[in-house]
């Protein structure tokens, strides 16, 4: 059965990490820790890369950007976006809409969340209407709450690009 609309759910989480920069959505944010991990950790973007992904049934960040290949090391997850949304539109889709949650005590991200939105409107080649970031904390629970890591949820909904809707 062919879909005109496939809709995609990503998440990822890192842990802080000293001697890092703080990268979310594409934008360096202001803080003394960044994320630990083998890209530079953008847990925003990742979770994207993965709805989309996941959108149109094609594995993951994992299959596509492996952790065990050197070329991804220190890697700008926007490169690793702009490549899925690339595959996504030649698979003949493209952005309908974009709805993330960010979970993280600190720092207050959402000074920054009209900039994160910008950034990544730009990437997908897609009006800023498309794109909803928004940011919460776990009232102090768990390893968000402890201020150890960060979570990041995406849902995405994808149209194919032949439509006269």
């Amino acid at each position: 059965m062919k879909l005109n609309f496939r809709t995609g759910f990503g998440f990822d989480v890192h842990a802080f990490a000293e001697g890092r920069k703080l990268i979310i959505g594409g934008v360096e944010i202001p803080f003394d820790k960044g994320l630990e991990g083998h890209s530079d950790a953008d847990v925003l973007l990742h979770a994207i890369c993965d709805a989309m992904l996941g959108a149109l049934a094609l594995g993951d960040i994992g299959i596509h950007f492996p952790n065990t290949d050197e070329r991804w090391k220190d890697a700008d997850s926007t490169l690793l976006l702009k490549h899925v949304n690339e595959l996504i539109n030649s698979k003949g889709y493209e952005l309908g809409n974009l709805d993330c949650v960010l979970a993280m005590e600190k720092p207050k991200i959402s000074p920054y969340v009209e900039q994160i939105r910008n950034r990544i409107s730009e990437m997908l080649n897609a009006d800023v209407e498309q794109i909803s970031i928004k940011a919460t904390t776990t009232e102090k629970l768990g390893f968000v709450g402890r201020a150890e890591g960060v979570v990041s949820f995406a849902t995405v909904l994808l149209a194919k690009k032949d439509l006269n809707v």
